[in-house]
């Protein structure tokens, strides 16, 4: 049986909204002990915090072990690495991360983790900054440039990384997806074979691509970011195409 590594926001919901065939289908592989979990770039929310949000959406019998985001995949590759003294700019689900896995938040780091800080201003960024000139190595969560924000876009992750790159003279590990190690690490997390995953997702820059990048089977919804006209401009391709995700239930 094969296990779903599924997106989220575009994919199981817009903002605050569930897609058309989300509910169907979380029910289908509930009903059926489908293996799915949920694997985000979203730094920023802690396992509860998810499973709070989807449940306000309405969604049903999630549990906190089904999310795997680009926070704790950048802990995790940071601590098997042999660091442990970390800063961080970023929100509850970047610090939840790293304390689960063994940091110490402290004025001396050896890394500088940076995910979506909603709060943060010019003063924070300076900072932070000084920890990368005095030697802390920067670690991105994730190198999303933009963020979907209704019908417009706010400035995503990787422009704050990109900044700090500059900044710093330094290059950001590459942690979230389209890059393998969120993928290996969550295999590693969950226990899975990649072999046994199908990686699902609207986005074919991201979701897709690790999949096509790591030869994980694919699937593209055409519920958020891009659409099949898409495809052959990007010249990533996807090994499934549906328009919703109930359109996997087998009737």
């Amino acid at each position: 049986m094969k296990n779903y590594l599924i997106d989220l926001d575009g994919t199981m919901y817009r903002g605050n909204d569930p897609i058309e065939g989300t509910f169907e289908f979380v029910e289908y592989c509930q009903k059926n002990q489908i293996p799915f979990y949920f694997l985000t770039n979203n730094a920023t929310r802690t396992k509860k915090q998810n499973v709070e949000h989807m449940e306000k959406i309405g969604f049903k019998g999630i549990r906190e072990d089904q999310f795997f985001t680009s926070s704790m995949a950048a802990a995790s590759y940071m601590r098997k690495k042999g660091y442990s003294k970390a800063q961080l700019i970023g929100e509850d689900g970047l610090l939840e991360a790293l304390k689960e896995n063994g940091f110490e938040i402290c004025e001396d780091p050896e890394c500088l983790f940076v995910g979506l800080d909603r709060h943060a201003d010019y003063e924070k960024y300076s900072l932070a900054l000084q920890y990368l000139l005095h030697g802390a190595k920067l670690v991105g969560t994730n190198q999303d440039r933009l963020l979907a924000h209704g019908n417009s876009f706010h400035v995503g992750n990787g422009s704050i990384v990109k900044m700090f790159e500059y900044a710093s003279s330094q290059v950001s590990e590459k942690i979230g997806k389209p890059n393998g190690i969120i993928l290996y690490e969550a295999c590693d997390y969950y226990q899975l074979k990649k072999e046994d995953c199908v990686i699902i997702g609207d986005n074919l820059e991201t979701d897709i691509a690790l999949g096509m990048n790591e030869q994980v089977e694919t699937i593209l919804v055409l519920s958020g970011v891009h659409h099949e006209e898409d495809i052959d401009r990007l010249q990533i391709y996807p090994d499934k195409i549906v328009h919703r995700l109930d359109e996997l239930i087998q009737k």
